[in-house]
């Protein structure tokens, strides 16, 4: 598609953002009521209480379901900047900002030369096909760091590395940015950034990092890849229960803990795999920063003992700034993950009570949904390193240093 095609499209792209984020906030909003359990309850009760709390100038230090960095206060506390409405209906209104200010950079990069609208597409589709739980968690907040921070590239390293470092201290995961970024100005900023903000949460607010203790207790969250195998044994006489912990349903009882230990190891080898292609990666080209961070996003979440539904919009976010790229590999990841959405909303809220009970439909529902995750890693491991690690990528290109040769992802 080229920019002539592109504007050509761009009434069409536009129409159906804005159909379906109407859809959204009248879900939302509860003008319609969206099948399943209500997803907004989060942010009335949940956040609306940890409001009540960092208002106080405080993190909630004895509250183990704040399992988030300091820099989340943020997100918590932005109500504030729209007085006029009450707190539930001003996040969805910032978390709807969020949502328009991603389009609106994959629109700005999608239209110049080179480019394409086909990844803002897929955030207008994949986002869309989450249901109102994209408005309802703050992950599209972080998410719009994220992709700010990716567009930025090596353009702009320090930008990036800014903006990766806040992102990373709003919800850790952006720190995995940085995994195919070549420049060191890029890695200082990150550092500097993160560095920074801890430091004034700590000086500022009491228990900025007590998060770090409401891990340790957790299960198996009932939609994680590990949970299949709960799911099954149920069927089979295992004694365990499901229940709320942590802020999220998961699975507790016998060998739960070994399951759990199952999927760190998973994580750590995704993290071991990415190391490795670190060190063997012979070609960076303009797509290497956003494919290397999609699929170690792509990695990390898949092999979590926590799949939550938000976690989907990080990954729509990131296959949307590959898919950007004409020449990106990750096409087949990316559609992947949107069709993951899919399955996702089906899964939550919609039939989650079929989840709860491991019944055929629920159980059917997570190996589907699960699944295409599991291919969508395969598929993005396997581009990456073909693309940048094997010898089909090619050498160097001769007379410039490895390290200088990512070509700026905002051209």
């Amino acid at each position: 598609m080229n920019g002539t095609d592109g504007r050509g499209s761009l009434f069409g792209l536009l129409a159906v953002w804005s159909l379906t984020r109407l859809a959204l906030l009248l879900f939302v909003f509860k003008v319609i009521v969206f099948p399943g359990p209500d997803v907004t309850s989060d942010v009335s009760f949940i956040y609306q209480g940890w409001n009540g709390v960092l208002s106080g100038g405080t993190f909630p230090q004895n509250d183990v379901t704040w399992q988030y960095p300091p820099a989340a206060a943020l997100a918590i506390l932005s109500p504030a900047v729209l007085p006029f409405l009450e707190y539930a209906q001003a996040f969805f209104v910032l978390a709807f900002l969020a949502d328009f200010t991603v389009l609106a950079m994959l629109l700005f990069t999608g239209l110049r030369p080179g480019r394409t609208l086909r990844g803002a597409w897929v955030w207008v589709i994949g986002a869309a096909l989450l249901g109102p739980t994209v408005y309802a968690r703050y992950d599209v907040m972080v998410t719009a760091v994220a992709v700010a921070a990716l567009l930025a590239g090596a353009r702009r390293p320090r930008l990036m590395g800014a903006l990766a470092g806040f992102g990373a201290l709003l919800k850790v995961w952006p720190a995995l940015l940085l995994v195919g970024c070549v420049r060191r100005r890029a890695w200082g900023a990150a550092a500097l950034t993160a560095a920074g903000l801890a430091v004034v949460f700590t000086v500022a607010m009491p228990g900025a990092f007590a998060f770090l203790t409401f891990q340790r207790d957790r299960g198996t969250e009932v939609e994680s890849l590990g949970s299949l195998v709960f799911h099954v044994a149920r069927h089979h006489g295992w004694e365990g229960q499901v229940l709320l912990n942590y802020g999220s349903v998961e699975f507790l009882g016998p060998y739960v803990d070994v399951v759990s230990t199952g999927a760190l190891a998973l994580t750590g080898m995704a993290l071991g795999w990415l190391l490795v292609w670190r060190l063997a990666a012979m070609r960076f080209t303009t797509t290497t920063l956003a494919d290397a961070a999609f699929t170690a996003v792509l990695l990390f979440t898949t092999t979590s003992r926590v799949i939550s539904p938000q976690y989907m919009v990080w990954l729509v976010g990131l296959a949307a700034v590959c898919l950007g790229y004409r020449e990106s590999r990750m096409r087949l990841p990316g559609l992947l993950v949107v069709a993951a959405s899919l399955v996702t909303v089906l899964e939550f809220p919609v039939w989650f009570a079929h989840v709860v009970a491991s019944d055929t439909l629920g159980v059917t529902l997570l190996v589907l949904r699960n699944g295409l995750l599991v291919v969508a890693c395969v598929a993005a491991a396997r581009e990456l390193w073909r693309a940048s690690a094997s010898r089909a990528a090619g050498p160097p290109l001769p007379g410039r240093p490895t390290a200088a040769r990512e070509t700026p992802v905002g051209s």
